[in-house]
């Protein structure tokens, strides 16, 4: 544990208490992917198998269980909130080739090499993860603007994959820790967010309605 790590851990808790706000107050969804939301579930349901066989801390299986619940219980959620039916017209990103990309890679290029279906699992969630988020960035994209709840929520997402790589880097220097391929995806992941990190801080961080450029 360090100081990145734990920055990380609660800028992802922060961004989904964000979400469930959002959710929870609102009377639809409409600006949230499903999409997104259902491809974090699985990321999280491949990568934590070792809740059931592996301790590391309390405070890892806690952490575990809250992502793994909360993912679900969102999915629940927006299954139960009308979602109107020009969202969920946007929320049309062809995740079958994310999934399929990742899948691919988990298999052909697994962490350390290590061709068992736990290694495989929880590299395909690594890839997973760091595109995870282009169906939701692909709605903003088609409706040019979103709630400041979203945007924070995306915002705070970010924040945490940023810290992670901050993370992996001290990792690297103080414990001789190193994988390439949390590097490569936690640095294609925030790549990814790059763009949205510009118009959030040249609008929203300005008090400016979150809006892309034309």
């Amino acid at each position: 544990m360090n100081i990145f790590r734990f920055l990380a851990d609660m800028s992802h808790v922060v961004s989904i208490l964000i979400l469930l706000q959002k959710i929870r107050t609102s009377n639809a969804v409409a600006g949230i992917s499903f999409k997104t939301q259902a491809l974090y579930a699985l990321v999280f349901l491949t990568r934590y198998l070792d809740l059931f066989y592996k301790f590391h801390s309390v405070y890892n299986s806690l952490m575990k269980v809250f992502f793994i619940a909360t993912s679900i219980y969102t999915l629940h959620l927006m299954r139960n909130k009308p979602r109107a039916q020009t969202a969920a017209s946007l929320d049309t990103f062809p995740v079958q080739y994310i999934l399929a990309g990742s899948a691919v890679l988990a298999i052909a290029l697994p962490s350390g090499f290590k061709y068992t279906p736990t290694v495989i699992l929880w590299t395909f969630s690594l890839w997973l993860e760091s595109v995870a988020i282009l169906p939701q960035l692909f709605m903003l994209q088609r409706t040019g603007e979103a709630e400041n709840l979203t945007v924070h929520y995306i915002f705070a997402l970010g924040l945490y994959r940023g810290f992670y790589v901050l993370n992996w880097i001290y990792r690297y220097w103080v414990d001789d820790w190193f994988s390439m391929i949390s590097l490569i995806t936690g640095l294609i992941q925030t790549a990814v967010y790059s763009d949205f990190f510009y118009i959030y801080y040249k609008n929203v961080m300005k008090g400016k309605k979150f809006e892309l450029p034309q």
